[in-house]
């Protein structure tokens, strides 16, 4: 399975200023469950924006043209997926985003309900006609943000 995995706004914002502008336990926990033991592919920025790095118990790579200490980098997606075996989840940002659009099998959406605008916001890429949209569920464990499933027709 290879899923993009992403929290937005009600505008697609998914980030601002190289952080993401909300704070949901809820959100947190989920992307913790669903990444343990996976791997993650993300893009410079998104690694540089980590609280702590290199995210624990996964297998941490960095799409970028430079080298970084303490973790693989590749200078594509298609190197990096070349080199894994089992789930791989796309973690950001808008550009990696944007690839694997057209890798990916399924996106796991969470809905944030923060209304976020301004200079420095990065959108979620538009997700075309070739992915079918779940229903939209309350989280479990918090019902102000809810989550959306989309998996790419057959």
């Amino acid at each position: 399975m290879k899923g993009i995995l992403v929290a937005v706004s009600p505008e697609g914002i998914i980030g601002k200023d190289n952080s993401i502008p909300w704070h949901y336990s809820a959100d947190l926990k989920r992307f913790k469950r669903l990444t343990l033991g996976k791997t993650v592919i993300m893009g410079r920025r998104t690694w540089e924006s980590l609280p702590v790095k290199p995210l624990p118990d996964r297998r941490n790579i960095v799409i970028t043209q430079s080298s970084l200490d303490d973790v693989e980098c590749f200078s594509s997606i298609d190197d990096a997926l070349a080199t894994c075996e089992g789930d791989v989840w796309f973690i950001g940002g808008a550009g990696i985003y944007q690839e694997a659009l057209g890798k990916a099998d399924i996106i796991d959406m969470t809905l944030v309900p923060d209304n976020v605008s301004g200079e420095g916001c990065v959108r979620f890429p538009t997700i075309g006609n070739e992915w079918d949209a779940g229903p939209i569920e309350a989280l479990e464990t918090d019902g102000n943000l809810k989550h959306q499933t989309y998996t790419r027709r057959v």
